[in-house]
């Protein structure tokens, strides 16, 4: 059995319920560090809520949320975000007074006051914290230029492409230096060739040890990135495992695809993309969007 430190998310059982309804029934999942884990499922499926149980956004009416072998069921949205969890949501959700540099150095400061720090005492504490907090500007210049939108780092957040606003986002989920990042549609707004460097991003934190955790409602968008794919119909697990053998699930093809499904999409490829190193040029033509 893997120590803690190894054995990223692991959900189970989890059941979310709006009157009458259950949104999520019984699904669970694991992420381990060092790889890509797509979760899919067609609109209304229940993966946003599934998202929001593993961050405490949500407390659901079953089942169990660990990470890194810590019980966090019952733990607040903070108290997890201490713990190496970040998040980026459906709809970008960015400081539209700050500039896209504040947005990514406030989550910078944040991170820098609060981690845990080592020191023999109190004092050598708050001066490494007070040496971090001094960088954050530099972190957050070198995350800008990693994803390509350095050049709008002094326009307000609010007023830049939605595409952009989605990759600021990002960079604000980074600067908080996370063990596990859960994406949620990260890809949408973005042009073609953003969404591929995307793909090798993050194929390269996944390389640096990072859980990566996103979700998607199109397949094809998540085949040439991730290593292993869980689907999620009507609030339930019905498959799960690599990428090219859940594509090919009867089950996935009769709930997701659709049997009638003609012609059928072009694939966008089966293995991990391709990692570029180094800087990722995310812009791809964004500014005309």
């Amino acid at each position: 059995m893997p120590d803690d430190e190894h054995r990223g998310l692991e959900a189970s059982g989890i059941t979310v319920r709006f009157g009458g309804v259950t949104a999520v029934d019984g699904a669970g999942l694991e992420a381990p560090p060092g790889t890509v884990t797509a979760l899919i499922g067609p609109n209304g499926a229940g993966k946003t809520t599934f998202f929001d149980v593993v961050t405490g956004l949500r407390r659901p009416a079953g089942g169990t949320v660990h990470f890194e072998g810590a019980d966090l069921t019952g733990r607040a949205p903070h108290e997890r975000a201490r713990r190496g969890i970040a998040r980026t949501f459906q709809r970008p959700e960015v400081f539209g007074a700050l500039t896209v540099r504040e947005n990514v150095q406030v989550a910078a400061e944040i991170h820098a006051a609060t981690r845990d720090v080592p020191g023999r005492t109190r004092a050598d504490r708050w001066r490494r914290r007070r040496a971090a907090r001094r960088q954050t500007g530099e972190a957050a210049d070198a995350l800008l230029e990693r994803l390509g939108i350095a050049q709008y780092a002094q326009c307000r957040a609010g007023t830049v492409p939605a595409g952009v606003a989605r990759l600021v986002e990002l960079a604000r989920a980074l600067a908080t230096g996370p063990r596990l990042l859960l994406l949620d549609e990260p890809s949408a707004g973005l042009p073609v060739p953003a969404s591929r460097s995307l793909e090798c991003l993050l194929r390269d934190l996944a390389a640096d040890g990072l859980a990566v955790l996103l979700v998607e409602h199109d397949m094809d968008q998540v085949m040439g990135v991730c290593d292993v794919l869980y689907v999620l119909d009507s609030g339930r697990v019905i498959a799960s495992g690599p990428p090219v053998e859940v594509r090919s699930n009867p089950r996935v093809r009769e709930a997701y695809l659709g049997a009638a499904r003609s012609p059928r999409s072009p694939e966008r490829g089966t293995g991990p993309a391709a990692s570029a190193g180094g800087r990722h040029r995310l812009l791809g033509g964004l500014g005309g969007r």
